[in-house]
């Protein structure tokens, strides 16, 4: 299992070309399916659909949802192109497994109040609170994906004229920062990441308590402490800052393509989204609100 998934993970980096996110996504849902065809003698080799659409089966049996199930799927199916290309097998057993999408849902989005709330949580006089309080901010005034934020370094941030430098599958964006949250980066720069940091050469803006670079893991963790104490009954998880992000400044004027470079989406249709949000929650307000809108 071991050889398959360093080669897999090769495959992904090298030849595919896939983003960290991807890789790790990958990997991660192809373990899970090589433990499952050793506890169950299930020939990787020799698989076929039906062996592969029972393991989909056995996850719906868990709860796992619609959408997991697809993305489960489509790494199995990349799985399998991999053992293509390397000559392990003729056909790719998944080809004939169709799983339909779950209707695509709008996104969570914050209010400003809970806005408020979250970033009031984090103790800004202990050097977690701080670091924490910071991430928060940066995550919300640029509308970094989290994969985005956890990769930036210390020369990602310039102090002088309140910017951050994104870079992201080979491109590079540079997205304003407002001054408070600014202040924080600062704040954080100046008083905690020296005391945290492992090794003067670490190049990593944040850094968890071990003094190692942030994890996806660690700051969702983190994200979801802060909406729970803060009393939060959303599900939010990072990528909601950065839906809020979008929303925001589209409620308040913003250009819907100034919004798509600022969030690195390669085309328009990516961003439409966010005046769904909108119009859904006007018309909302209409329907709550308006006296006759009932009648």
């Amino acid at each position: 299992m071991r050889d398959y998934l360093t080669e897999f993970t090769e495959y992904l980096t090298k030849v595919k070309k896939s983003s960290k996110s991807t890789i790790e996504s990958y990997v991660r849902d192809n373990k899970a399916f090589l433990r499952y065809a050793e506890v169950n003698s299930v020939n990787l080799e020799k698989a076929d659909d039906t062996q592969i659409s029972k393991y989909i089966e056995s996850l719906k049996k868990k709860g796992k949802s619609q959408s997991t199930l697809v993305r489960v799927l489509a790494s199995i199916r990349c799985f399998y192109e991999f053992m293509i290309f390397t000559g392990s097998v003729e056909n790719n057993p998944t080809s004939k497994i169709k799983l339909h999408k779950e209707q695509n849902k709008l996104p969570e989005i914050l209010s400003q109040k809970e806005i408020d709330i979250l970033f009031s949580q984090p103790n800004v006089s202990t050097l977690r609170g701080c670091r924490d309080k910071a991430m928060l901010e940066l995550l919300y005034a640029t509308g970094l994906r989290v994969s985005e934020l956890i990769d930036l370094n210390i020369d990602d941030i310039n102090l002088q004229i309140d910017i951050v430098i994104c870079h992201s599958n080979k491109s590079e964006r540079i997205v304003p920062v407002y001054k408070s949250a600014m202040k924080s980066i600062e704040n954080y720069l100046s008083n905690v990441r020296g005391a945290l940091v492992s090794s003067k050469s670490e190049k990593a803006l944040f850094v968890n308590m071990n003094g190692l670079r942030m994890t996806r893991q660690g700051f969702w963790k983190i994200i979801k402490g802060y909406a729970e104490s803060g009393g939060i009954e959303k599900t939010i998880t990072p990528h909601t800052l950065r839906h809020s992000f979008a929303a925001h400044l589209l409620e308040n004027g913003a250009r819907i393509k100034d919004i798509k470079d600022m969030l690195g989406h390669a085309g328009v249709s990516s961003t439409q989204i966010y005046s769904q949000i909108i119009k859904q929650k006007y018309e909302n307000s209409y329907t709550k609100f308006h006296p006759k809108a009932g009648l």
